[in-house]
């Protein structure tokens, strides 16, 4: 089970949104594909926002760094 769940995660994302706005990630897809892209580039050498543990896996690292509201998602445009 992944810990913390997709619902905590969208809720984090979401936060700083007032009633009424569009949403910022409104599915687990979304949450997905922000952790892999993350993730891919803490393979490529980024340096984690958030004080790794030993072994720990760079996708539980990009999952830690969006719960921990460090990471960001920025909903893209498709003609950039």
């Amino acid at each position: 089970m992944l810990h913390p769940s997709y619902t905590d995660l969208m809720q984090v994302v979401n936060q700083d949104i007032e009633e009424g706005e569009t949403k910022i990630v409104n599915s687990r897809y979304s949450i997905v594909m922000a952790t892999s892209k993350r993730a891919r580039q803490l393979i490529d050498g980024e340096l984690p926002l958030i004080p790794a543990k030993e072994g720990q896996k760079p996708l539980s690292t990009a999952v830690q760094e969006l719960n921990e509201g460090k990471l960001k998602i920025i909903a893209g445009n498709t003609e950039e």
